[in-house]
């Protein structure tokens, strides 16, 4: 039986993630570039939303801001859900010494306050950042909860019996994490996958509003800084700050339908209604 949810979410971002990277080939002009057409233009056939105070065509610079949004979200998410799946397994399986120092720095992660980490961060290196940088600051804080969740499930599997005859029959820590326990984690990191790629595009728009993401590159997050930065809702600019943020709801919608639809299934799989 086809999962109705699932299948809304993956229909919504093959839409938006084939859009945004073949949209792209046919653009007229660099989106990011000022002062390419006429301020303020309303929307016409030629500039379908218009264009902005800067210069810039509004549904160029959105579809760039979407596609730039998606791969900074899926390196992100690939680079925290290998962090946390390595450090969870290896702390839940082996235990003892090494569990307890490694879940120190994990738990020490989760309780760092991380609003004003990051606007100390904005004040020290504004303008300064690169798009990786933006991506790794992302990872920094976003491996912990995961990390711990996953160790929490190598907790409950290591006493297994099936781990148990692995063990006997010879086989080391790596292999024993690799065929035995992460078959049973790996519904879960597909799922934290998917949130992550949330987590991330929702915290580089928050880093872009505070000046610490590459604003220069069009993302989700850099385009409503524009708009918030040169009064879009006073000056009557409507569309540049309501379009990126339908875009945004449509795509968290189709990452959380994506998301909640695979548990659905795994659950399902698992006898669990």
């Amino acid at each position: 039986m086809v999962n109705p949810r699932l299948a809304a979410g993956l229909a919504i971002l093959v839409v938006m993630g084939l859009g945004s990277f073949v949209l792209p080939l046919f653009a007229p002009a660099d989106p990011s570039v000022q002062a390419t057409y006429m301020r303020n233009l309303p929307m016409s056939p030629v500039h379908w939303l218009g264009t902005n105070a800067l210069g810039q065509d509004i549904f160029w610079f959105l579809v760039f801001a979407v596609r730039n949004s998606l791969m900074l979200g899926v390196l992100v998410a690939a680079g925290v859900t290998v962090i946390a799946t390595i450090v969870g397994l290896s702390a839940g399986y082996i235990g003892g010494r090494f569990e307890r120092i490694v879940m120190l720095f994990v738990d020490t992660f989760i309780t760092i306050p991380l609003l004003p980490i990051l606007i100390i961060l904005g004040a020290l290196i504004r303008g300064n950042t690169s798009f990786l940088t933006v991506g790794i600051i992302i990872m920094i804080f976003g491996w912990a909860w995961d990390a711990r969740t996953v160790r929490s499930m190598a907790l409950s599997l290591r006493e297994r019996e099936f781990i148990n005859m692995a063990r006997f029959s010879g086989a080391n820590t790596i292999q024993i994490l690799v065929r035995e326990v992460f078959p049973y984690v790996m519904a879960y990191t597909l799922v934290g996958f998917i949130n992550t790629i949330l987590f991330a595009i929702n915290l580089e728009a928050t880093l872009a509003v505070i000046g610490l993401s590459k604003i220069e590159v069009p993302t989700l997050g850099s385009i409503i800084f524009w708009a918030l930065n040169y009064n879009a809702l006073f000056t009557g600019q409507y569309v540049w700050i309501v379009a990126p943020i339908v875009a945004t709801v449509v795509l968290f919608l189709g990452l959380f339908l994506t998301s909640t639809g695979f548990n659905a299934a795994f659950a399902s799989k698992r006898g669990v209604s």
